[in-house]
């Protein structure tokens, strides 16, 4: 019950997504990070097997920094985004990878940028976009609250709104999420909103009763 967002602002880039580890009908933790930061202004918010999802982002992110390292200067972020299609497309033929990639970056010529690439490596430039479960809930509200020119409070509170009907609405929805954004300052974490926690609870001192 993964789901990943994205939205385009004025001159930002927000990615989202849960956090919940889960396998079958078993949540093995809640703090997991969907949205790995490629570089320093790049974001990539990625849903499917956890297994095919943690190799690939951490594949992409390495030929990042390795194409940086020979050529001293950063791919942008729609040369990453052909870059990540050309890999899901060469892998179709081979061993596929199980995973949909929302990739949001910042570029200087640019501006805030946020590419849609899935399994099948279908690749478009979109304003605001999801994946799994809760898009059918996030799509819907996107397509009526977003516009162009949105601050990053709107688009945070756009996120907030997705956030609160997913778990709201869907069966077996997943509680805690993260909320990254990418600018000219950089990629970062912005938030996270959590309802529960992997902590153990806190044990009430014992208290003895005189006789």
């Amino acid at each position: 019950m993964e789901c990943v967002m994205g939205v385009v602002g004025r001159d930002f880039a927000v990615v989202a997504a849960d956090t919940s580890a889960v396998q079958s009908i078993l949540v093995h933790k809640t703090d997991e990070d969907k949205v790995m930061v490629l570089d320093s202004h790049k974001l990539m918010g990625a849903s499917g097997e956890p297994g095919d999802r943690v190799q690939f982002t951490e594949y992409i992110q390495k030929n990042l920094h390795l194409y940086q390292f020979r050529n001293t200067i950063p791919l942008s972020t729609a040369a990453t985004a052909n870059f990540t299609r050309g890999e899901l497309a060469t892998a179709l033929r081979k061993n596929p990878y199980m995973v949909n990639v929302i990739l949001g970056g910042y570029d200087k010529d640019v501006g805030a940028s946020l590419y849609y690439i899935d399994y099948i490596a279908t690749l478009h430039k979109i304003d605001k976009g999801a994946f799994g479960y809760g898009s059918y809930f996030c799509l819907s509200l996107m397509d009526k609250l977003y516009h162009p020119d949105m601050t990053v409070e709107e688009a945070v509170d756009l996120v907030d709104k997705c956030i609160k009907e997913i778990r709201l609405r869907l069966v077996v929805a997943p509680q805690n999420f993260v909320i990254k954004i990418v600018d000219k300052d950089g990629a970062r974490e912005y938030a996270r909103r959590e309802l529960v926690s992997d902590s153990a609870p806190a044990v009430a001192p014992a208290t003895t009763v005189a006789a």
